[in-house]
């Protein structure tokens, strides 16, 4: 309950990537479902994904928001770009990553663009290599998002595992 309140008082954007129509041969034929992939995001940092099925392409949405909402993780931004460069595997999709400056925009293809804008990254340049499965490159940006890590605690992260001199 208090945490519907929280997401009241929050402005969440929804951006619904793909739907997918999937088919299952059961004994009277086929039996048709609908799968689908959303991104949601604050704007500031926060994003999240997910995916639902459901008889109804509406229903199947509706479950995606919900599963990214309780999804959503912290992503660190430096300004309007991202840390630093990156590049992540999730199955066969790899996914780049780069800061850009001011006023280059998001450079992404379809899939990747919906989470980097959600997320608020106003400023990035992308590569989508290997596959182009929406769904693997989806995932393949959200890990690499997680694992950006800023320059503080990057720092922070060496001087405790520096040896001591003496």
């Amino acid at each position: 309950m208090v945490q519907e309140e929280l997401e009241a008082r929050e402005e969440l954007t929804e951006k619904l990537i793909s739907v997918n129509r999937v088919a299952k041969v059961v004994k009277g034929g086929k039996h048709l479902r609908f799968s689908a992939l959303v991104a949601v995001g604050d704007g500031k940092g926060r994003v999240g994904i997910g995916m639902g099925k459901a008889n109804e392409v509406s229903l199947a949405i509706q479950k995606a928001g919900a599963v990214a909402k309780k999804k959503m993780v912290q992503v660190p931004l430096a300004g309007t770009t991202i840390p630093h460069e990156t590049v992540m595997k999730f199955g066969a999709a790899r996914v780049m990553l780069k800061p850009a400056v001011p006023g280059t925009g998001v450079i992404a293809g379809g899939s990747m663009r919906a989470v980097l804008e959600v997320a608020g990254v106003k400023d990035i340049l992308t590569k989508c290599l290997g596959t182009t499965n929406s769904v693997n490159v989806v995932k393949a940006t959200m890990k690499a998002l997680t694992e950006l890590r800023e320059p503080e605690q990057v720092v922070a992260e060496r001087k405790g595992s520096l040896p001591a001199k003496g």
